[in-house]
C-alpha cells in the first residue's frame, strides 16, 4: 500500500512538473523564433503607443500616454519619433551621427556616433537617453530579453488589436515582464510590457504596436525645419516622456 501511495505521488509530481517545462521551453522557444525573424528583416518600420507609470513623491501613481513611429535599415539606420503630453520627439541615425529633435522647443543637436544600432541603442542609455521598447531592435532581441531570467511561462493565447498572439510571462530579480508575439509565419512583438518590482507600487512600462511593416520608407536623413537651433548637448531640453519632478 505504501508503495503504491508512493508511486502515486510521484505521477502526480510529474503531472504537475511536465506542464510547467513544457511551458517554459515553449515560453524561451517563440521568444527565440522572433528574435530570429526580427534578426532577419533587413528594414521595418512600425507605429506604437506606450504607457509609463511613476509613482509621485505623495505616493500617487500616474500614468503618461505618448505614440509614435520608428523605421529601421539595419544595421546602422534608424529614425524613432514620439510624441506625448510633455515632448515631441525625434531621433535619426546614419550610421554616423545621432541627431535628437525636440519638434516643441525648435533646437536639435547632433553627435558624432559611429557604428551599429545596437552599439547607438547602448550609448543613448548611458547617457540618459529613453527609446521605446529599444530592447526590440537590437540585432539578438533573445539574449539581450533572456540575460538574468529566473522564470519563464507560456500563459496561453491572447489577442492584442484584434490579433492572435501567444503571451508570454517572465521574471528577473527585480522585474517582472510579458510579451504578446504574433501566432503564424510572422512572429512580431505586438505588446510588451514591464512591471518594476524593485519600485514603490510596482510601476509599469507599455508599449503597443499598432502596425508594422517589413519596409522602412525613410532615407534616414535630418533636414532642420525653417526656425529651428543647433544646440549642445548639455543645452537640449527636457525631452523624457514623463515630466520633470513628476516621479520620486
Amino acid at each position: 500500500m505504501r508503495t503504491e501511495s508512493r508511486l502515486a505521488t510521484g505521477i502526480l509530481a510529474l503531472a504537475l512538473f511536465v506542464p510547467a517545462a513544457h511551458a517554459e521551453d515553449d515560453a524561451r522557444a517563440i521568444l527565440k523564433s522572433m528574435s530570429e525573424y526580427l534578426a532577419k528583416q533587413q528594414t521595418f518600420s512600425e507605429t506604437f503607443d506606450t504607457d509609463i507609470e511613476v509613482l509621485t513623491p505623495d505616493l500617487q501613481k500616474l500614468q503618461f500616454a505618448s505614440s509614435g513611429q520608428v523605421a529601421v535599415g539595419r544595421p546602422n539606420k534608424m529614425h524613432a519619433a514620439r510624441t506625448g503630453g510633455f515632448a515631441d520627439v525625434e531621433m535619426i541615425f546614419d550610421g554616423k551621427q545621432i541627431t535628437i529633435h525636440s519638434k516643441d522647443d525648435k533646437v536639435f543637436t547632433q553627435i558624432e556616433a559611429p557604428g551599429t544600432i545596437d552599439e547607438l541603442i547602448s550609448r543613448l542609455e548611458a547617457d540618459g537617453y529613453s527609446l521605446p521598447g529599444a530592447d526590440l531592435l537590437l540585432s539578438n532581441v533573445y539574449d539581450e530579453l533572456n540575460a538574468g531570467v529566473i522564470d519563464a511561462k507560456h500563459i496561453g493565447t491572447g489577442v492584442v488589436g484584434g490579433i492572435e498572439c501567444d503571451h508570454l510571462a517572465f521574471r528577473n530579480a527585480d522585474s517582472d515582464w510579458q510579451l504578446w508575439v504574433r501566432t503564424g509565419a510572422e512572429p512580431i512583438p505586438c505588446k510588451y510590457v514591464i512591471t518594476s518590482k524593485a519600485v514603490t507600487a510596482a510601476p509599469q512600462y507599455t508599449l503597443i504596436v499598432n502596425s508594422w511593416s517589413g519596409e522602412a520608407n525613410d532615407d534616414f536623413s535630418f533636414a532642420p525645419p525653417a526656425g529651428s537651433k543647433k544646440v549642445d548637448a548639455k543645452a537640449m531640453p527636457h525631452i523624457d516622456e514623463v515630466p520633470e519632478g513628476a516621479n520620486q
